[in-house]
C-alpha cells in the first residue's frame, strides 16, 4: 500500500513537472490536457485521475513549485550569517533554479502572473505562494531585529528583493542580457543590500 502510494505521488510530480514546462513554453490556453498526457505517454483519462480539471492542475504546479523554490531559500534562511550575505545567497539561489529549472519562474512570470482570471478560485492573493513569502517575510524580519534592515512596510520591501530577481530572469529569458545570469548575481544582490539596509547611526 505505501509503495503504491509513492508510486502515485512520484507520477503526479511528474506530471506537474511535464505540464508546467508545456505551460510555460505554449501558454495556458495553447496546452491542452491531451498535449499534457501525450507528452507524458499516459492516457486523457488516467491523467484526470490526478487531477480533475485543467485549473487545478495550474493551481497545483503553482503551489508545487512555491513549494520547490521555498525550500531552497529556507536552506539560506537557516545560515547563521549576515542578513547582507543571506541577501546574496538568495540573488545566487534564484538565479540557479531560474537556469538549472527554467520552467518553474517561467510558470510564475508567464502563466501565474499573466493569467490571474484562472487562479481567482484559491489562488488569491499569495495563497498559492505563500511558502515564497514566508521565507522572504522571515528574511526581512530578521534583518530588522538584528538592526541590520531597516524597519518598513512588508510589500514595498518584497518587491524590493523580488522585483529586481523577476526582471533579471525575464531580460535573461528575452535573450537581452549582455552577459550570463550569473554574473550579474552579486551587482543585483548590492543594489537590493543598499535599498533595504538600515541606515548608520
Amino acid at each position: 500500500m505505501m509503495r503504491k502510494a509513492i508510486l502515485k505521488e512520484k507520477k503526479r510530480l511528474e506530471i506537474i513537472r511535464v505540464a508546467c514546462k508545456l505551460f510555460s513554453e505554449k501558454g495556458y490556453y495553447n496546452t491542452t490536457i491531451p498535449d499534457i498526457a501525450q507528452a507524458l505517454g499516459m492516457s486523457v483519462g488516467n491523467l484526470y485521475n490526478y487531477f480533475e480539471s485543467k485549473e487545478e492542475l495550474a493551481k497545483e504546479i503553482m503551489i508545487t513549485v512555491s513549494g520547490w523554490v521555498a525550500e531552497r531559500l529556507k536552506k539560506v534562511n537557516e545560515r547563521e550569517i549576515p542578513v547582507k550575505e543571506k541577501i546574496y545567497e538568495f540573488t545566487k539561489a534564484f538565479f540557479e533554479i531560474a537556469l538549472t529549472e527554467p520552467e518553474l519562474i517561467n510558470y510564475f512570470l508567464r502563466v501565474f502572473l499573466v493569467n490571474r482570471e484562472v487562479f481567482k478560485e484559491g489562488c488569491e492573493g499569495f495563497a498559492c505562494v505563500g511558502e515564497v513569502i514566508t521565507e522572504v517575510m522571515i528574511l526581512l524580519s530578521d534583518g530588522v531585529e538584528k538592526g541590520q534592515l531597516r524597519n518598513q512596510s512588508f510589500f514595498p520591501a518584497f518587491t524590493t528583493i523580488m522585483g529586481p530577481l523577476g526582471g533579471m530572469v525575464f531580460l535573461h529569458n528575452e535573450g537581452l542580457l549582455d552577459k550570463p545570469l550569473m554574473e550579474y548575481s552579486e551587482e543585483v544582490a548590492e543594489n537590493i543590500w543598499n535599498a533595504l539596509k538600515a541606515p548608520l547611526d
